[in-house]
């Protein structure tokens, strides 16, 4: 049987009557409107969620992510410490930014060595970009009172982790800039799209005026703030801008998120539960005040070659589960050894090694628990054919 795991929910009956009228006005220009356009209501809404002051809606997680740094006003070649597991979007923000990335280990349950974040924190450092990678929360508490010591300011990247709070604080929220993604595997489905998150009066000016926000249309935003005057026409255009179109399609989901959340975080631990008795795989724990929000499920092999990892994954393959594993599947962007775009790639033998036993699949919150059943049972069958060698 082949389980579908990348189509995402409908968008809700309640919104279309909204899209129609949004398409036969063909008014999809966010600046269009002299006030209360789709896109600044999502902006309120979505800042209110997370209980912040403010909040920009963009193009894209990378879009946020690289209007952050240059909000930040970091000079050219700054360097960025950011984790060596993510995506290579976030690399690639680094650096369109024209600053330098500066990777961090990372430990086999997917977050950041914190031993080697405190080595690698050191005076020059300008930035620190935590990718939530996957959703999983990286000590929080300790990153921010390294940080704080050394005046470095922090920027998540929540790509994977909306709705997942950290000691009762909502990720995203706790660093002076937090980054949203509405790509369609995430939580949110926009298509594309992406939303910043802050309550600094200075980042939202800059970041509002380079989004695109040109001549007074920084008026529109919901933004009380005195800094917007003295930033026009001084930072460029990059033009990164939310159409109202997909603003409705995203503000539609809003009110699904809780129900998404008690999914899907029911769906892993299901999950996570079944698999947690093979002697072959590991699924790691969260961290103690970490409350996370998964659309996927990430777990590590053990004791396994790369002949058997590979044959796993085969064997997944041919009963039509899509499971991958990051270090082993050819030309991954998760894999920092592929971000040839890098002045140079480091050695970095703990991140490495976990990538190549790491797996990744899909879970999404619309799978019923008996769905989630079967899953457990295809990657049991799985294991136990491409193990059977070594146990006999």
């Amino acid at each position: 049987m082949t389980l579908d795991l990348h189509t995402a929910e409908s968008i809700p009956e309640t919104v279309r009557e909204e899209i129609q009228t949004l398409l036969t006005s063909g008014d999809l220009f966010r600046y269009h409107a002299a006030e209360g356009s789709a896109v600044t209501l999502l902006e309120q809404e979505f800042a209110d969620m997370l209980g912040t002051r403010f909040a920009l809606a963009v193009s894209s997680c990378s879009a946020a992510l690289f209007l952050s740094l240059k909000s930040l006003d970091l000079p050219k070649a700054a360097r960025v410490l950011i984790p060596a597991f993510t995506f290579a979007a976030v690399p690639s923000s680094v650096v369109h930014a024209d600053c330098v990335p500066v990777l961090v280990e990372v430990s086999d349950n997917y977050r950041i060595d914190m031993h080697d974040f405190a080595l690698k924190l050191t005076d020059d450092i300008s930035a620190v970009l935590i990718s939530h990678m996957r959703g999983h929360t990286s000590d929080m508490d300790e990153i921010e009172r390294l940080c704080a010591e050394k005046n470095i300011p922090i920027i998540e990247d929540a790509a994977h982790s909306l709705g997942t709070t950290w000691n009762d604080r909502n990720i995203g929220s706790i660093g002076k800039i937090g980054c949203f993604s509405f790509q369609s595997y995430k939580l949110l489905n926009g298509g594309e799209g992406g939303i910043l998150v802050t309550n600094d009066e200075d980042v939202i000016a800059r970041a509002v005026i380079m989004s695109g926000a040109y001549e007074n249309n920084w008026q529109k935003h919901d933004c009380k703030s005195n800094n917007f005057g003295k930033y026009q026409n001084q930072l460029p255009l990059y033009n990164t801008r939310l159409s109202n179109l997909s603003a409705m399609v995203v503000r539609a989901q809003l009110a699904e998120i809780p129900r998404r959340i008690a999914d899907g975080l029911r769906n892993h631990d299901l999950l996570a539960d079944i698999l947690s008795d093979n002697r072959y795989i590991t699924v790691p724990s969260p961290l103690k005040g970490e409350k996370r929000a998964p659309d996927s499920i990430q777990f590590n092999l053990i004791d396994v070659n790369d002949e058997t990892a590979r044959a796993f994954v085969s064997e997944c393959k041919k009963i039509g589960l899509g499971v991958s594993i990051f270090g082993l599947h050819v030309e991954n962007a998760r894999a920092y050894w592929n971000w040839q775009f890098l002045e140079t790639i480091p050695d970095l033998p703990q991140t490495k090694a976990m990538l190549m036993r790491a797996c990744d699949l899909r879970l999404p919150a619309r799978l019923s628990v008996e769905q989630v059943a079967e899953i457990g049972d295809m990657i049991l069958s799985a294991m136990k054919r491409a193990t059977k060698s070594k146990a006999a």
